[in-house]
């Protein structure tokens, strides 16, 4: 067993010691630590100290582009030395535009994605950006984003109303220069109700398939679907129901799942944990079993580790490189005690209480780094620039930030004015993995800077609960614009995107 150094940390795999490295690049520290070198810092000069100023009231693009000019692209706000390409980026994230799609409530509260496919058309095939869509009620649908009208002349188009900023002009025009999404009736299918849409394979594009899980019933259990989209074909006459098929049924509820980057593997979560699934074979092996359901997971990058969000507030993370070699490997069981029961002296009189307020659990996980949120788990994603860091929400309205390297040590971030209580809320990620986007049960979007914390913006935009989330790539907005980042969010009242101004 490799002995513990201090500042440094042991990698098994590569089989050496790293220093141990502080939150990413631009967190900010405890106070203490600030306090610490506060006497180090030098006095800014007081050209900055008006930048500081500014800062604090609001600072413009304008004024922001005049300091660099001055002092170059190291700024100084409130004693701090920051980038101006993030503190742009951040204030144009403080300043988004937010869009709501005509009738198409009902059909994006389960899961939505965007896609980058190849598109049968008259003239042959054509890449296109596609939103996969689906709703608790099981309606599965495809929507073509971008240059609608291009390749068909029918088909229903929604078309977009802008919401915020609140403006006056011609709402027409507004919507003409913003551009609307466009389907058919072949283009929509029924199912059971949609828990969860991901890409098969992390990275090839135009992506060739898609997964999809449904809930399950009270008479039936959930199921993984293969979506395949190679090519689309929008065409009259056609129909996305010949393009789906089942790769695996299960006797349980799924709540959620996610796939390996090589696109051959699958997890799900379910009410009685994480089960792989071979995505060629259809065969399913567990992983881990509890009795307190995943509500939400992710692979890590080399897709050896998964991730899993459980509803009595833990995360666990699971190794599953063993259960790859063989299904018939038994799991270890292990009795994990929750935060205010941890101690290592108890009398005979309290096993009885210190037993029932633990959680029994199988797989090949490590006890002593199971985190514990206040709630239920609600969304985690993983972070692909800094893979060991990854971002966990629970539904009592806590984002927090963790390291896997320093799990020990809690959170290495928070994140402020989430508002939930009880819902399924997912997270959402900008491609350059400076914001964190997510909806809210007051009907709210909000924008943190993943980086500092900070809440860059909120508002209202739905009666109902922006319950999923998925982030637009860069350059891929209905637009055509040039755009640092955008989002989709669905609720039941509608599809709504968001993007920098």
């Amino acid at each position: 067993m490799p002995q513990e150094l201090p500042g440094f940390y042991y990698d098994p795999e590569k089989n050496r010691y790293f220093p141990t490295k502080g939150p990413i690049p631009g967190c900010t520290r405890n106070s203490s630590a600030a306090a610490a070198s506060s006497s180090n810092i030098q006095k800014p000069n007081l050209a900055s100290e008006k930048l500081s100023i500014g800062r604090r009231k609001g600072i413009t693009i304008a004024k922001l582009i005049h300091a660099r000019e001055v002092y170059g692209k190291v700024l100084t706000f409130n004693k701090k030395k920051c980038n101006f390409q993030q503190e742009y980026e951040k204030i144009q994230a403080s300043k988004p535009m937010v869009w709501k799609y005509q009738n198409t409530d009902r059909i994006a509260d389960g899961a939505l994605e965007q896609l980058h496919v190849n598109l049968q058309t008259l003239e042959g095939e054509n890449e296109a950006d596609v939103l996969v869509t689906g709703s608790m009620n099981g309606c599965l649908s495809l929507f073509e984003v971008g240059k609608v009208g291009q390749h068909f002349d029918y088909g229903v188009k929604c078309m977009p109303d802008r919401l915020w900023p609140h403006t006056t002009e011609n709402q027409a025009e507004c919507s003409k220069a913003q551009g609307g999404i466009w389907s058919h009736t072949g283009a929509s299918a029924l199912l059971d109700d949609i828990s969860c849409i991901k890409r098969i394979g992390k990275h090839p594009s135009p992506v060739k398939h898609v997964l999809i899980a449904t809930l399950g019933s009270e008479t039936s259990g959930g199921a993984v679907y293969d979506l395949n989209l190679d090519p689309l074909d929008f065409n009259p006459g056609t129909s996305i129901l010949r393009r789906i098929s089942v790769v695996a049924s299960l006797n349980c509820t799924i709540w959620t799942a996610d796939c390996n980057s090589s696109g051959t593997q699958a997890v799900v979560g379910t009410n009685l944990g994480a089960a792989l699934v071979n995505l060629e074979t259809g065969v399913e092996s567990w992983v881990c079993r509890s009795k307190s359901d995943v509500l939400s997971q992710q692979f890590d990058q080399s897709g050896n580790v998964i991730l899993c969000g459980l509803r009595n507030g833990a995360i666990v993370t699971v190794d599953v490189r063993q259960r790859l070699q063989g299904s018939s490997v038994r799991l270890p069981k292990y009795r994990v005690p929750y935060p205010s029961c941890k101690t290592s002296q108890s009398s005979r009189k309290n096993i009885k209480n210190l037993t029932n307020k633990c959680f029994e659990i199988k797989g090949n996980i490590d006890p002593s780094c199971t985190i514990f949120m206040p709630s239920s788990i609600s969304s985690l994603v993983y972070l692909q620039s800094y893979d060991q860091y990854f971002l966990a929400s629970s539904m009592n309205g806590s984002i927090k930030l963790y390291d896997h390297r320093m799990i020990k040590r809690g959170a290495v971030q928070f994140y402020e004015g989430h508002v939930n209580s009880h819902s399924r809320i997912q997270l959402g990620v900008d491609p350059s993995e400076n914001f964190v986007i997510s909806g809210g049960e007051n009907g709210n979007v909000s924008i943190w800077s993943i980086k500092s914390g900070q809440h860059l913006f909120s508002t209202k935009i739905s009666n109902s609960v922006p319950s999923t989330v998925c982030c637009a790539e860069l350059h891929r907005l209905p637009d055509g614009r040039q755009n640092s980042w955008g989002a989709w969010l669905g609720s039941r009242e509608g599809l709504y995107l968001i993007h920098g101004a």
